[in-house]
């Protein structure tokens, strides 16, 4: 039996599923524009994924190609993301000390993050 997320469907119905919600958000904050655009660029998302299907990087990305391979290449992209945005939090709190003293709004996004990862890391120790 597949599982849900091993079908070329996933990921595109998940992309039009995500469209909708901002679609949803950007209109009750006023944004319907914004809101139509980003639900466009979504359906556009799923629609690509859907028909990409002979492309070894989509059928990677949608998860029915997955094998050892794709799964390390997977490890190692989460990975990179995960430092950029550890970095991108770091400057945007050294930005927002000086822009809000004592109400940074990325300080408890750092802090979470930071938690997260020692947290991780002394899990996987444990279990190694």
């Amino acid at each position: 039996m597949t599982a849900v997320h091993e079908t070329k469907w996933f990921l595109p119905l998940f992309s039009v599923a995500l469209g909708l919600v901002f679609l949803g958000a950007l209109w009750t904050g006023g944004d319907r524009r914004g809101g139509l655009e980003a639900l466009a660029v979504m359906v556009a998302t799923g629609f690509l994924v859907l028909a990409g299907g002979r492309s070894e990087l989509i059928r990677g990305l949608r998860g029915d190609g997955r094998d050892a391979y794709w799964q390390r290449i997977d490890i190692h992209a989460t990975v990179l993301a995960g430092n950029v945005a550890i970095g991108a939090i770091i400057g945007m709190c050294r930005v927002g000390v000086g822009a809000w003293p004592g109400r940074d709004p990325y300080a408890q996004l750092g802090a979470i993050t930071g938690v997260a990862y020692i947290l991780a890391v002394g899990a996987l120790r444990w279990r190694s």
